[in-house]
């Protein structure tokens, strides 16, 4: 891979630094140098983009997603959670067929790189297919096949996960990483989550999980095992063994708060999705204030009908402050980081991206300021998270390749995304 030189761009490193002009040298899939000015050597091959007048940042990391779930945007809208997963979402995602996956998972990567997304989480079935997509999109991302113990699979579920987990782990340059995905406290029973977390600690495996993202699942637990979902996962021993991923936890009581504190990994706050379908708003301040990782992500477009992050950094934002009545809480700068610093700790990769700094994967995004709503630069972050949106975004960069350039896919497609998907989501929905 030759050098990358990107010139005369405002830099955001998501560091201790505050925002300044300069220049970021990519060499190969790595920051090799950042700085007020930096030329290449005399006669030394590379590629120059001028960053004047934009804004670069690390790029946006989606700490879950359920990506085929593209393919059911705006199937099942203004609906409770469990008639939209009953009566349109199951029914639906019975009929998908592997193809079907790897399609609607390429979608959600393509509406991902254009709004500034480079990695992503992702639960779901097929997972192999969906790899395929990651490999072939240059996406970073980390995958886990959703469990649920709840029905007989005769163990097909486990198989196919510890099947994505020897397949894939590392693959794609090291792009895709893996982790363990019981899929909730009501879809998963003792037994079965004592087994998961069991080979998670002996694998040093991340687990990624749904919790407590509505009122009804807290009543069952607390109906079925006289716990909260929060509490029924810390007597399991999860947090004490395991990274965990915890996606959603809306509904936290302040004991379920201080059972978090110490974890490993963290919260996904999915705001936008929480929003539309009426569950509520996470307790974000509070699991800040114990010291507890909270990062964003989307869910998957069959709920929050966009995978657009900038809309989950700005909904964020808002949330906590409507909540308590205090426009300080959740600063743009606080937002900011969920989004990038945040997320990758979730995703076990904060060593690798999530902030511009030399030595980390060259994993960024080109934001262009000249555009009405962007101008003018009081204070750029604030801009950022109040103001810009993906569409703003005009170039992404993950592990040193150039994935999207002046708002062009070079990885994707999409005229045949897009004929795949019309015919495919017809059929799926026809007749539900």
């Amino acid at each position: 891979m030759k050098k990358i030189l990107i010139k005369n761009a405002t830099l955001i490193t998501m560091t201790n630094e505050p925002p300044f002009v300069g220049d970021i040298l990519l060499d190969g899939d790595i920051i090799a140098e950042i700085g007020r000015e930096i030329n290449l050597p005399a006669g030394e091959a590379g590629e120059i983009i001028d960053g004047t007048d934009m804004a670069a940042l690390p790029g946006l990391i989606n700490a879950h997603q359920h990506t085929p779930m593209s393919l059911l945007r705006g199937f099942s809208d203004d609906l409770k959670l469990m008639d939209w997963l009953e009566q349109k979402m199951q029914p639906a995602e019975e009929r998908m067929t592997p193809e079907d996956i790897y399609w609607g998972a390429k979608l959600s990567m393509a509406e991902m790189i254009r709004s500034g997304t480079t990695a992503f989480a992702d639960m779901y079935m097929h997972m192999n297919e969906i790899a395929a997509a990651v490999e072939e999109s240059g996406m970073r991302a980390s995958l886990t096949r959703g469990l649920v113990f709840t029905v007989p699979d005769g163990g097909r579920r486990m198989t196919e996960a510890l099947d994505l987990i020897e397949r894939w782990s590392g693959a794609a340059d090291g792009r895709i990483t893996t982790m363990l995905g019981p899929h909730s406290p009501y879809l998963v029973p003792p037994e079965p989550l004592g087994e998961i977390i069991k080979l998670a600690e002996k694998r040093d495996l991340p687990v990624h999980i749904h919790l407590a993202e509505t009122r009804e699942e807290v009543m069952q637990i607390r109906e079925k095992y006289r716990m909260t979902p929060t509490e029924y996962l810390h007597h399991a021993g999860l947090f004490e063994k395991c990274h965990v991923l915890l996606a959603h936890s809306v509904h936290l009581n302040r004991r379920d708060i201080g059972r978090l504190s110490g974890m490993r990994g963290g919260v996904s706050h999915n705001p936008v999705s929480n929003l539309k379908l009426g569950c509520g708003i996470a307790p974000v301040s509070e699991l800040l204030e114990q010291g507890i990782t909270v990062g964003l992500g989307t869910d998957g477009a069959g709920s929050a009908a966009t995978v657009d992050m900038f809309e989950e950094i700005r909904a964020a934002a808002w949330l906590q402050k409507l909540d308590y009545g205090d426009p300080t809480r959740l600063s743009a700068r606080q937002a900011l980081g969920m989004a990038t610093r945040e997320s990758a700790a979730l995703l076990g990769l904060q060593q690798e991206v999530g902030t511009l700094e030399v030595g980390r994967k060259a994993d960024l995004i080109l934001i262009s300021l000249n555009k009405p709503h962007l101008q003018p630069v009081h204070n750029l972050e604030s801009l950022l998270v109040y103001s810009a949106n993906g569409a703003d975004v005009d170039t992404t960069i993950v592990n040193g390749k150039v994935l999207m350039r002046a708002r062009r896919l070079l990885t994707i497609d999409e005229e045949e995304l897009f004929r795949q998907v019309r015919t495919r989501a017809q059929r799926i929905v026809e007749g539900i």
